[in-house]
């Protein structure tokens, strides 16, 4: 029997259908100009909300969901390698749709599409604000008006992430599922992503302090996600028609972002160490990377999310030197354990 809760395996968060999505740190690029994919640098750690439920706001409680630490103006991507069966995905920043611009909502759509096919999809590091790009997902704290929530909606009160999954339906699974027997090769693979996600740095002791339950819950600072830098990504359009898919989402998440201070009051662990900066990641010559798939079509980017202004125009300029690679370090990429995670009332 397939399982229709959400769960977390190590630090992958594991959805209904098939959706598997990692939450990759990675370097934080400059607010100008267009650049390629930067590397990943180890993923973030997940945890459930429900697991610290003495510790966490009780507006986190209330929500469910899971949680992972984020210094700020830390930048992320999401990756979906190991995604096993065909998925829309919805992803929110703050309750916007982080596709379309538009409001969260329980329903596919598309027109405009507001969602990402997987595993045809096999990342996203961004906000689709231009054609064929994407701008940075970049933490900042609520109440500034810097996060996209803040600047599409005019008011920031979710924060956080927010993914939903939907299966294809019965019908059109079957034929999917008949149809990969038939493959004489098997070819559909995301092996490439693993070289995007370099070797995570050593994770950090657990604290020798009291336990956090011992700590009184309090409200803890609100981070949201605002944009960065702009990258060379498509966000695909779906092949499918609307009616291949389920009406009802398998499953949902609340993800919410926490300050590292936070991260170490309410978990009693030490959160990961701080980003490593942009100059000293070139100097060594490390790779970015390249991706285009030439039989997709890239989803048009929309008003809404193409006038989100970057996070600097509210924290002040970024004075991290930043170095260009060179043209040798772009890398071209090809053309259940654990408790159920508790969803709320979001």
């Amino acid at each position: 029997m397939a399982d229709d809760a959400v769960r977390i395996d190590g630090n992958t968060l594991r959805l209904p259908g098939g959706v598997r999505v990692r939450f990759m740190r990675t370097l934080c690029l400059p607010e100008t100009g267009t650049h390629e994919l930067p590397p990943g640098l180890g993923e973030f750690p997940v945890r459930r909300v429900a697991d610290h439920a003495d510790t966490v706001p009780a507006e986190w409680r209330a929500r469910g969901g899971v949680m992972l630490p984020v210094y700020l103006r830390e930048a992320m991507w999401l990756s979906f390698a190991g995604s096993t069966e065909p998925a829309a995905l919805q992803v929110g920043v703050g309750k916007v749709c982080a596709v379309s611009g538009r409001p969260w909502s329980s329903l596919l759509a598309q027109d405009p599409q507001n969602y990402v096919v997987l595993p045809r999809q096999p990342w996203l590091d961004g906000i689709n604000s231009g054609k064929g790009t994407v701008r940075q997902f970049v933490a900042v704290p609520l109440g500034l008006g810097a996060t996209v929530e803040g600047q599409v909606t005019g008011e920031e009160v979710w924060g956080g992430l927010q993914l939903q999954s939907f299966r294809l339906n019965d019908a059109e699974l079957a034929k999917w599922r008949e149809w990969e027997r038939r493959r004489s090769v098997s070819t559909r693979s995301v092996k490439s992503v693993s070289a995007f996600g370099a070797a995570p740095p050593a994770p950090g002791a657990a604290m020798a302090a009291a336990p956090a339950s011992a700590a009184r819950a309090r409200s803890a600072p609100a981070m949201g996600l605002g944009v960065g830098g702009s990258m060379r990504q498509e966000v695909y359009a779906d092949e499918r028609s609307r009616g291949a898919w389920a009406r009802e989402p398998a499953g949902r998440v609340f993800v919410h972002l926490v300050t590292p201070p936070e991260w170490r009051r309410i978990t009693g662990e030490a959160p990961p160490p701080s980003p490593v900066d942009r100059a000293a990641y070139t100097r060594a010559g490390l790779p970015w990377f390249e991706y285009y798939d030439d039989a997709a079509q890239d989803v048009a980017p929309t008003d809404t999310l193409g006038s989100v202004r970057p996070v600097g125009e509210w924290l002040g300029d970024d004075h991290e030197p930043w170095q260009e690679p060179a043209p040798h370090q772009v890398k071209q990429l090809g053309d259940a354990p654990g408790e159920p995670v508790e969803d709320g009332d979001w």
